[in-house]
């Protein structure tokens, strides 16, 4: 799963990674040191939680990935049966590649 986690990290923009299980505990990180990786894990596990619920009274369809955009960077979260995907990302990151990336990324781990 590290693999996984540097590939996507040499990405263009891309200043950490990690994945966290739905319950918000770390499985693999490889996170810039600005953040805390456990902070970083339960809120994701909240956040795609939250949009979970509104997803279902929607009667939408399971959530893929969510993107949090902020004034110096970018989160974005892919949620998959092992855990939730998390990238950080400089706020100029061009979002279409790694959104791509992402896909990739939970594809090589559900087969790990």
């Amino acid at each position: 799963m590290y693999e996984v986690l540097e590939d996507i990290n040499r990405t263009s923009g891309v200043t950490g990674s990690m994945v966290v299980g739905h319950d918000g505990i770390v499985i693999a990180a490889d996170l810039d040191t600005r953040y805390q990786e456990e902070t970083v894990g339960a809120l994701a596990a909240s956040i795609t939680a939250n949009v979970n619920k509104s997803l279902e009274r929607l009667e939408e369809d399971d959530l893929s990935q969510i993107t949090i955009e902020a004034t110096h960077g970018k989160v974005f979260m892919a949620s998959n049966e092992v855990g939730i995907l998390v990238v950080t990302a400089d706020s100029n990151v061009n979002i279409g590649l790694i959104r791509l990336e992402m896909k990739n990324a939970v594809s090589r781990i559900k087969t790990q």
